[in-house]
């Protein structure tokens, strides 16, 4: 250890690495860390200079890491997570309690695990629950989280996953709006259509059928939070496409409708993963199980409230 100490210019400048470089920019370390971006260009820069090699490769578009940086990460990130394992071993032996960090949506979060909180709570009283909330589209690193609820096409060799149910999509609306929107024998009246910002998911293509049928072109509603856009739809405020993962509980409960009777299966698939890198505790892999099965369940009761849905053609071999 004295030898390491020799090699850097201080302990902290290992910390401002790992951020630069898991953030691809010094910019949004600086945020992450609370200091000023000249504060972490400085101590990259004297870092280089202790070690007579270049880490990062600056660009007008950010930064990337050399053959030299990536080497210096790996042993860092490795490093790291060896650290944080013992720390949380040392506090679970104390307190007898395990901290689980999950990287999931604000949505999901909101609106389908809250509802269920208690029971979770009940279910596995010596687990502490953090998050890592996303707020648009659904993506970014598992590597410092124990779970994550990501949409994949198919497995790869850095993580491990586990299938909830395949990415179904449905127009939503509350009862309300869709009453007063979608009479029956009759063309729907003007539309608004809530959507989310950087969603990949697009009514055009999706739903054809809803754009452009009114007397009028929909309206729009653009929201960067998925967890709104479905609130604006519970207010009665237009139709949003629900992914059906997150949208159970509301459905069970009447508090959202389908717009129209059209449920739309992806090539993606919902799954909960982890990085190889960090094999899951068993409270980890028993808080993992009974969210897929919660989640289960519930869709279980929707297919029942809502038949017309067809939702079984989609769900074949998964519930």
């Amino acid at each position: 250890m004295s030898t390491l100490r020799r090699k850097l210019p201080s302990a902290n400048a290992l910390f401002v690495f790992e951020a630069a470089a898991r953030c691809g920019s010094f910019t949004r370390a600086a945020a992450q860390l609370g200091v000023t971006q000249p504060a972490v260009s400085r101590m990259l820069s004297l870092l280089e200079a202790h070690l007579e090699v270049q880490l990062f490769i600056r660009t007008s578009g950010g930064i990337s890491l050399t053959e030299n940086g990536n080497t210096l990460y790996r042993g860092i990130e490795d490093g790291f997570r060896h650290i944080e394992d013992a720390i949380q071993e040392i506090r679970a032996r104390h307190t007898g309690m395990e901290t689980i960090t999950l990287s999931v949506s604000t949505a999901f979060t909101t609106h389908w695990l809250m509802p269920r909180m208690h029971r979770l709570q009940q279910e596995f009283p010596t687990v502490d629950l953090r998050f890592q909330l996303i707020s648009g589209s659904v993506k970014g690193s598992v590597e410092d989280v124990d779970l994550g609820l990501r949409f994949i096409t198919q497995a790869d060799k850095e993580h491990v996953s586990a299938l909830i149910m395949p990415e179904i999509l449905i127009p939503v609306c509350s009862d309300a709006y869709r009453a007063q929107h979608f009479p029956a024998a009759s063309k729907p009246r003007e539309l608004t259509l809530i959507s989310l910002s950087d969603s990949r998911a697009s009514w055009s293509d999706l739903f054809p059928e809803l754009v452009g049928v009114g007397p009028t072109p929909p309206h729009a509603l653009n929201f960067s939070d998925y967890a709104v856009v479905l609130q604006a739809a519970m207010l009665g405020q237009g139709v949003a496409i629900g992914w059906l993962n997150v949208t159970t509980h509301w459905f069970t409960k009447g508090t959202l409708v389908p717009a129209i009777s059209r449920a739309i299966m992806t090539e993606r698939q919902c799954h909960f993963i982890h990085s190889r890198k960090k094999p899951p505790s068993d409270a980890t892999l028993r808080v993992r199980d009974w969210l897929i099965e919660e989640v289960r369940s519930e869709t279980r009761q929707v297919m029942q409230h809502y038949p017309e849905l067809a939702l079984e053609r989609h769900l074949v071999g998964c519930l």
